[in-house]
């Protein structure tokens, strides 16, 4: 297949590297000194199971360079969405498929607002990676799963495609056929974890052992689950319940990415998700006060320092 990773952070430069290295022609879209470093060395994939290096056939800053490709891997911050779906019109053709990973459940519908609907997929990763150095992408812990689909779940060839390309490449791409109850049952965990460990300056393991901010986390969690149900989102009864046991075998020291970003002064994605829990529910006519408040403690912060 031919794949671009728009653009290549964490997420879309982990697949660059398992994908470029299991024969597919990967195009690298970055920018400076990542840029500079996918150019001269490649693109290095550190994790617990050791040192991945791939060179991408493609590291360009220019997406008009790459041409039509099969799918477009889509990873960026929420707040750079709009340019960067702008920027991808070049590589999309007829049958080109734009999966979104991005933290939140708007982004599909965002995306379709800009590109061409018939191209627009949905999807929701489960990894934890980080840019370490230019060049360089951090996996900590061992889970790696991407759930993507159409925008209505519905099987399709092409979907099919990355979904075997990503698993034969030693990463996992399960089915699903409802993509809105993945998205949801994710954003219901990471609306909680953002907010209060962002909120809070704590850790996971805080909120474990502080009966008020476990108190917290879960009316926020509860809060979140209310308003996908009565948008119509098929969550699972007990989904508060699971998360509250997954969150059991989170290491301690653990935090969202929120509350590393407003440790080091950047921006803030609290729009796509405080923001959102808080909006959305307002659309649904729900009661989400303790996602408002959250949101309006980190909102001083949103443009970073």
């Amino acid at each position: 297949m031919r794949i671009a990773t728009m653009a290549t952070g964490g997420i879309g430069g982990f697949l660059a590297v398992k994908l470029a290295n299991a024969g597919h022609s990967v195009a690298t879209i970055a920018r400076g000194a990542h840029l500079d470093a996918i150019r001269a060395n490649g693109l290095q994939l550190d994790s617990a199971s050791g040192t991945e290096i791939a060179r991408p056939e493609i590291a360009t800053d220019r997406p008009d360079e790459v041409g039509v490709v099969d799918a477009i891997i889509f990873g960026v911050k929420g707040d750079a969405l709009d340019d960067a779906a702008r920027a991808c019109l070049p590589m999309i053709g007829p049958e080109t498929v734009v999966v979104p990973f991005l933290n939140g459940v708007e982004a599909s519908d965002r995306l379709s607002a800009i590109l061409p609907e018939r191209n627009v997929g949905n999807g929701v990763a489960r990894v934890s990676t980080t840019i370490s150095a230019p060049g360089v992408i951090t996996q900590t812990g061992a889970f790696h799963s991407f759930i993507f689909a159409e925008r209505d779940s519905r099987p399709s060839a092409r979907i099919d495609a990355l979904r075997a390309a990503i698993n034969a490449a030693g990463s996992a791409a399960p089915e699903t056929d409802d993509i809105d109850k993945e998205l949801w049952s994710k954003f219901v965990l990471f609306s909680a974890l953002s907010g209060v460990t962002a909120a809070g300056r704590c850790t996971i393991g805080d909120v474990r052992t502080t009966p008020e901010l476990e108190a917290l986390f879960k009316r926020a969690m509860s809060e979140t689950a209310k308003v996908g149900r009565a948008l119509g989102v098929a969550l699972d009864t007990d989904l508060e319940a699971q998360i509250w046991e997954t969150l059991m075998a989170f290491p301690a020291q653990g935090r969202a990415s929120t509350a590393i970003d407003l440790e080091h002064g950047r921006p803030l994605e609290i729009e796509w998700v405080s923001g959102a829990a808080t909006r959305l529910a307002a659309k649904a006519g729900i009661d989400a006060s303790v996602n408002a408040a959250l949101y309006a403690i980190l909102l001083p912060h949103k443009h970073g320092r």
